[in-house]
């Protein structure tokens, strides 16, 4: 198991090699492998990227996101022209171009509500807002139709875990209750836990997706 020390050498050695991000004004910090990331960058897709590039390290096991978002004079718009290019990234993308999609804009924190088919294309609005420029924040309210009823067993979708996420049979456990599917259980890497959340988010007409996974 790696020591706290050497989680945090490799967490900011990935800030380093990530393109988006300036490490130099990020600090890391990790108790017990919870990586806490402070300080300041110039976007809040920079904010994003350099979350990610923490999931990435072995031996993390949650991130808490003290990072604020101070934008240059020159990056900085009005609640209008935000509003204005939040709306043109949505219909310029042909996930969700045909969705009827609502943004609100108030201090630059933008909240984007409406109703999708699938899981990816509210995931597709969330991506397609956060890099338009002048954007402190994104609240994702978007909700999933019941377009499909859940027709996959248990067992089934247990199957296509192991398959995808190349996890050993036995340690994912799989609830479902109405439109909510639960994970439980263990998962070796924070790549697997996201491959198996993608696969539970992928599952027709599901709309909340809890997981309860921890790092073994």
């Amino acid at each position: 198991m790696k020591s706290d020390k050497q989680i945090q050498s490799d967490v900011i050695a990935e800030l380093a090699w990530e393109p988006l991000v300036n490490e130099a004004h990020i600090g890391v910090e990790v108790t017990d492998g919870v990586v806490t990331l402070a300080g300041r960058v110039a976007s809040y897709s920079e904010k994003i990227h350099a979350e990610t590039a923490a999931q990435r390290v072995h031996g993390v096991r949650a991130i808490a996101i003290e990072m604020d978002v101070a934008l240059p004079i020159d990056c900085q718009k009005t609640d209008s022209e935000i509003a204005t290019a939040c709306l043109n990234a949505l219909r310029w993308n042909s996930t969700i171009a045909s969705m009827p999609l609502h943004v609100r804009v108030e201090n630059a924190v933008v909240t984007v509500s409406g109703d999708v088919d699938w899981a990816y294309q509210r995931d597709a609005a969330g991506k397609a807002i956060r890099h338009v420029l002048g954007v402190r924040s994104v609240s994702n309210q978007i909700s999933i139709k019941p377009t499909v009823n859940l027709t996959l067993l248990h067992s089934d979708i247990e199957s296509v875990l192991v398959k995808r996420a190349e996890i050993e049979a036995g340690k994912i456990s799989v609830g479902i209750q109405g439109r909510t599917i639960t994970l439980t259980g263990s998962v070796h890497t924070w790549a697997e836990r996201e491959l198996a959340l993608q696969v539970a988010w992928r599952t027709p007409g599901v709309n909340r997706v809890e997981d309860l996974l921890t790092l073994d």
